[in-house]
Parts: structure tokens; sequence; C-alpha cells
């Protein structure tokens, strides 16, 4: 059953072969076939790596805006991230995407960094599993279509 939401915040120029590794890592005893969703923020839409990583694995991408994450706001199981707030204004990439995607979901596995990759991964909740409108792309034309 596919259950699981994953964030991911990387570097610019980050190769799928190292999403590819620090997502595996994440999961632990999880596999890929687990995943409901892939989310990130807005300004790595268009990210390469994470594009073909979502490409490989058939999995939808969802987009979220600085301003959505900001809303999400933090929580006790964020881990801030001084890098995503000298550079997004935000706290954290991977955890909020996460629990965004899962519509709230708490997080199986907080924010994990491997090559300049950050994943966290939150588990669904049953109104999310339920939304058959999330959309099945590996890439995106429009990043607002999937916010």
């Amino acid at each position: 059953m596919k259950r699981l939401a994953v964030g991911i915040g990387c570097k610019r120029g980050t190769r799928v072969e190292q999403i590819d590794a620090a997502v595996r890592e994440a999961l632990g005893p999880h596999s890929i076939d687990e995943i409901h969703t892939v989310a990130t923020v807005d300004v790595k839409a268009h990210e390469p790596g994470i594009v073909a990583f979502c490409a490989r694995h058939v999995l939808p991408l969802r987009v979220f805006s600085r301003e959505q994450i900001a809303a999400a706001g933090a929580d006790a199981t964020t881990t801030p991230s001084p890098a995503a707030r000298a550079h997004l204004g935000v706290d954290g990439v991977c955890e909020p995407c996460a629990r965004l995607a899962a519509s709230g979901g708490q997080l199986l596995t907080p924010k994990h960094v491997r090559d300049g990759v950050t994943v966290a991964i939150a588990v669904l909740t049953a109104r999310t599993v339920a939304d058959a409108t999330v959309p099945r792309t590996s890439s995106l034309s429009h990043p607002q279509d999937f916010q």
C-alpha cells in the first residue's frame, strides 16, 4: 500500500543517483513501492535530479510554496536548517514538505542527510490516502497546478 510521503531538499545540480541513494537509506526497512508522493519547495520544482527521481519511480511531485511551508509552521519534530533559512526564508524543506504532502501525517523518518540531500518521510493520513486527486506526473509544466 502506498502510504508514505517523501519530502526532499537538495543542492542545485544534485544527481538523481544521490537522491535515490538518500531516499532508499531514509526509507530503512520500507520500500520505494510504499511511496505515494514526493514533495519539495517551489524553487526545486524543476531540479533535474528530483524530476528524474520521480520519473524513474513513476511518482507524482507535489510542490509547496515557501509561504505554504511557513504557514504550516515548524513543530517540535522540525529540525531547523540554517541553509534553508538563509536561502529560502523557511526553517526547513524536507520535513515540512513531507508533512504537508501527507496532510499533516506524522514523520516516520525525520530529516535524514546524505551527500547533500535531505529526506524526511511522513505517513499519510487516511484523508490523503482517500484523496485520488493527486496528479500522477513525472515532471511539472506549471508548478502552481500541483499546490
